[in-house]
């Protein structure tokens, strides 16, 4: 019979969804709007090449962030990581 997993498990896990939805979401809300400016103004792929590069920069740089915002104090290190003198 298998055993439950972790509670650990399940907190990295959402951390990845959470990392990976938000990033697809702002890729693909960028493609969005560049499609539809380039269907207004009669552009053909400049909007949506403009909007996607920022909407990868947009969503790494929130990924970024929120992986960040997990980090590692000093005082969660192991104790082999401390510099030596």
């Amino acid at each position: 019979m298998l055993s439950k997993p972790p509670k650990a498990v399940w907190d990295h896990l959402a951390l990845v969804m959470q990392v990976g939805l938000t990033f697809a979401g702002s890729v693909l809300l960028c493609l969005y709007i560049g499609y539809k400016l380039d269907d207004w103004l009669g552009t053909r792929g400049v909007f949506i090449t403009l909007f996607i590069l920022l909407g990868i920069a947009g969503g790494g740089y929130t990924a970024y962030r929120q992986i960040m915002k997990l980090g590692l104090g000093p005082e969660d290190k192991p104790d082999g990581d401390e510099p030596h003198d």
